[in-house]
């Protein structure tokens, strides 16, 4: 018997990125790039892509503190895309919130609302709401927790370590969707794929460093804690994530796509006292075997089938663009990609082995 076909979503993500443009120094204000952001939603969502997510930064260079508020400015204007955090930074958030704000994007949205729940990568949020750093895992774990009891449960009573205790209290709007989607974001530790698995929830790879081979193992370890914990692991869906950009020919997107992740690469790695990114770095990341899928279309095309091959599971993978540099919007030659790609991934993959998510472009255009 032939198996169904399982389609592959195809989306986008975002920091709302307003760093100044690296070759002429110009910059766009962080309620232009907000409003942009609202226009390359309704875009996507015209074209036929399928998730927009936003990631939660506290940051002078990103605009986007509050994902939620965002999504929901494109919610009524929308009819099929999927509106997600990516993240949202839950370690320092208040969960009973999380889950509020994204319900009622879900309300506004007729249930398209999801939260990609992460640690985060930057740790501007936790001085700033009174967290200490070294309570990062267990402020996660504890924060997971409430928000999974909030989603299980109209009324809820908490003890824990890091929130004030309630009693049998209501929590208000409840989300259209049942349960509300919440995806484990994970930088790539056998910790995180466990602890995903364990639960039962859908994870999200970045693939942001080094050969995408080095997460197969951590894909095992997600789908046998999973069984173990009695979750049927063909059901969970899992998701890549990595930087990307499209454009007309492999020179031109390497040509644009450069200089700005030149400059967000060395921002963060003085930030970290990472080695400087080189020419040399941005174009080994670009080969087929490398963590970028920058290029076009068949390029990121031919990455997305690699990615499937080696870690056998890809209904998913995020192409990332920091393209804050670019004084053109991207969203032109991915809005006529989009359609292609959709059709090219489902007559070239006749069957998904997980549920449905997806190639996320990640797009950071400030220009």
């Amino acid at each position: 018997m032939t198996q169904p076909t399982k389609r592959m979503e195809l989306g986008i993500s975002t920091f709302l990125d307003a760093s100044p443009d690296p070759v002429t120094g110009e910059a766009i204000s962080h309620a232009e790039r907000m409003r942009r952001a609202v226009e390359e939603i309704v875009l996507a969502d015209q074209v036929g892509l399928d998730v927009y997510g936003i990631g939660e930064h506290h940051r002078a260079n990103y605009a986007a503190s509050s994902p939620a508020v965002i999504l929901a400015a494109a919610a009524s204007t929308t009819k099929h895309i999927r509106l997600s955090s990516a993240v949202t930074v839950l370690s320092s958030a208040d969960p009973v919130r999380v889950y509020q704000d994204f319900a009622t994007l879900d309300g506004l949205s007729n249930g398209r609302a999801e939260i990609m729940a992460g640690r985060g990568s930057f740790i501007e949020s936790f001085p700033l709401f009174g967290y200490s750093l070294e309570d990062y895992d267990e402020l996660f774990e504890e924060h997971l927790e409430l928000l999974l009891a909030v989603r299980a449960s109209e009324k809820v009573s908490w003890r824990g370590g890091h929130r004030p205790a309630f009693d049998n209290l209501g929590i208000y709007p409840r989300a259209v969707q049942e349960p509300l989607p919440v995806w484990i974001a994970s930088g790539g530790t056998p910790e995180s794929a466990v602890r995903a698995g364990t639960l039962g929830l859908p994870i999200t790879f970045a693939i942001i460093g080094g050969m995408p081979e080095r997460f197969a193992p951590l894909v095992s370890l997600y789908k046998e804690a999973a069984a173990r914990a009695g979750h049927d692991p063909s059901k969970l869906q899992i998701a890549s994530h990595s930087h990307g950009f499209i454009s007309d020919t492999n020179e031109q997107a390497a040509e644009l796509y450069y200089p700005s992740t030149h400059a967000a690469m060395n921002k963060i790695g003085r930030e970290r006292g990472w080695p400087p990114y080189t020419r040399e770095s941005f174009d080994g990341a670009r080969s087929l075997r490398g963590r970028s899928m920058s290029g076009i279309r068949n390029m990121s095309q031919r990455k997305s089938f690699f990615y499937a091959r080696i870690l056998v599971w890809i209904g998913s993978s995020y192409m990332s663009m920091s393209a804050h540099c670019l004084t053109e919007k991207p969203f032109v030659p991915l809005s006529t990609s989009a359609p292609r790609l959709r059709r090219s991934y489902t007559r070239k993959l006749p069957v998904w082995r997980p549920t449905n998510r997806s190639s996320f472009i990640y797009n950071d255009c400030a220009q």
